[in-house]
């Protein structure tokens, strides 16, 4: 299991902290300190679409003008951050965010 995200993100640590508590393996992928290839930047966004990047965050309202109207592609290319988070790739499934229907999916 690879749970993609940024280390201060309080969303990601209790999401591994319940993965592991779980019995889960989890592999942490920093996106800033291990940037996504392209590849794994189109298979999120084939996965989520516009709901990988996360629009009420910081590092999207301080984008420009251009990256605003750019594609989820170049704006988690541009700014890593931006994405939303954890995304968790388990068994060739992937699932986005912490919410009730992934802990169920995957606790």
């Amino acid at each position: 299991m690879i749970l993609y995200g940024i280390p201060t993100c309080d969303t990601c640590k209790k999401a591994i902290k319940a993965l592991e508590a779980a019995g889960h393996e989890v592999k942490f992928r920093d996106v800033r300190a291990e940037p996504l290839s392209e590849a794994e930047i189109d298979k999120i966004v084939q996965e989520f679409g516009d709901l990988a990047v996360n629009k009420q965050s910081t590092t999207y309202r301080a984008f420009n003008d251009y990256l605003k109207v750019s594609d989820p592609e170049a704006q988690i290319a541009a700014q890593p951050a931006v994405m939303k988070r954890p995304v968790i790739e388990a068994d060739g499934r992937w699932f986005l965010g912490w919410d009730d229907k992934v802990q169920t999916a995957l606790l």
